[in-house]
């Protein structure tokens, strides 16, 4: 790729293993007992749906969370957890039978403590039970770009507690273990996301995207079919931050479940009825009457569900029809309008990319990808025009916005796993 392409490419996860189970050894004087690995995500449609009990469809990416693990030194108190961060180049220690929040230059440890805490909760593990941890921890998963890094590190860590415990991963029940990693990010973090990030590291497979049912948790993975047409999977960090845990994320939620509250007293529902539950016809049928700001929420997430299953749909049968790959395309674009006009969480940044994205020969598809305000584009693009994708979009983007945008391409992978 071109200029907008971070340099050097991405490296390997062998190199990355190497270099943590060296800074491991420097660090504390022996080498780790296991590494665990949990992915980041990219979604390729069905985005704010997960809350709703709707579809999503993400892919599980190869950027990761390493995280290389041993007991406690000898002589440390039980239960002491010595952390430390190679991006953060900082070390915090705590305690697995005092799980409070860490202080906000610490907040990068809530999501590990959140995962103890979370299994704990869901009687999953105890944490009290283990002796201690020492903890190095290394990421390639760029932070604040919506491709769910902080996902990646809760499953990463989850893996490792089972593993300290003595609990093979043949023996754990992955739905369960994001279910309480969400938990971890709902009631510790405090950011009220959905399950699709956590379930897509836990159980992503490689070459495909997962469909899931985000109230059944039933899911299926479906093949994407990319490299028999010469297709790439290309996100661009706008480097605008995104966070989960300020007030647009979790105002959006509420604003949903309001609109789906009315519409249950209106059509005589249960009260826990999520969006998933009604049809546009029926949204349409209390237009006027529901506040205009949740009937616009909720025109996303209705119309988003009936987009992401006809993607699916498209994505099943191999591009088979002729008008596939521009009907794929249309889907990608009209999510965008969605998220941009109806939820209201895209920036001028992102829009930006994904207009200059449209502009560009051999773009399949743009979109904006994760929670919103700020973060990550997906795009769908001709392998032979990604050199031209990267430099003019780059460059491009950058004499409106002084801003330099990253190019990730992507291969879709597994998920979380135990590297011994």
């Amino acid at each position: 790729m071109g200029q907008g392409e971070e340099a050097p490419a991405q490296t390997t996860q062998e190199t990355r293993l190497a270099a943590l189970c060296q800074g491991f050894q420097e660090k504390f004087s022996q080498a780790p007992q296991f590494v665990s690995r949990a992915p980041g995500r990219v979604n390729l449609i069905g985005e704010h749906t997960d809350y709703n009990g709707g579809f999503v469809f993400p892919v599980a990416i190869n950027r990761t969370v390493l995280m290389a693990v041993t007991g406690p030194e000898e002589g440390a108190a039980p239960g002491q957890v010595r952390i430390f961060s190679k991006d953060y180049d900082r070390e915090v220690t705590f305690n697995f039978n005092n799980l409070e929040k860490a202080p906000e230059a610490e907040r990068w440890t809530n999501y590990v403590r959140g995962v103890a805490w979370a299994l704990s909760q869901r009687g999953l593990l105890d944490p009290g039970k283990l002796p201690g941890a020492r903890i190095m921890l290394e990421s390639d998963v760029p932070q604040g770009a919506g491709l769910s890094s902080s996902a990646a590190l809760e499953i990463a860590t989850a893996l490792a507690l089972f593993q300290l415990a003595g609990i093979s991963d043949v023996a754990i029940d992955r739905p369960k273990v994001a279910l309480a990693c969400q938990l971890a990010e709902n009631r510790f973090v405090g950011a009220n996301t959905g399950i699709m990030d956590q379930f897509i590291s836990a159980l992503g497979q490689p070459d495909s995207a997962l469909l899931i049912d985000t109230r059944s948790l039933e899911y299926r993975a479906v093949p994407l079919g990319f490299a028999g047409r010469g297709l790439k999977l290309v996100a661009v960090n706008s480097a605008v931050p995104h966070r989960h845990d300020t007030g647009g994320y979790n105002q959006r939620r509420a604003e949903c479940e309001e609109a789906a509250k009315f519409m249950a007293k209106v059509y005589g529902k249960p009260e826990d009825s999520q969006l998933r539950d009604f049809t546009l016809e029926q949204l349409l049928g209390v237009q006027g009457r529901l506040a205009p700001v949740p009937f616009k929420r909720a025109r996303h997430v209705i119309t988003e569900d009936a987009r992401t299953l006809k993607a699916v749909e498209i994505l099943g049968r191999g591009f088979s029809h002729e008008s596939d790959l521009t009907t794929f395309g249309r889907l990608l674009r009209e999510s965008h309008e969605s998220m941009r006009f109806d939820f209201e969480i895209t920036v001028p940044e992102i829009d930006l990319l994904v207009n200059l994205a449209w502009n560009q020969p051999g773009v399949i598809g743009a979109r904006m990808t994760g929670g919103g305000f700020g973060g990550c584009t997906v795009n769908v693009v001709e392998e032979t025009a990604l050199d031209a994708f990267s430099k003019n979009v780059w460059q491009k983007y950058r004499q409106e916005t002084g801003l330099d945008a990253k190019m990730y391409v992507f291969d879709a992978v597994e998920g979380g796993t135990i590297i011994a």
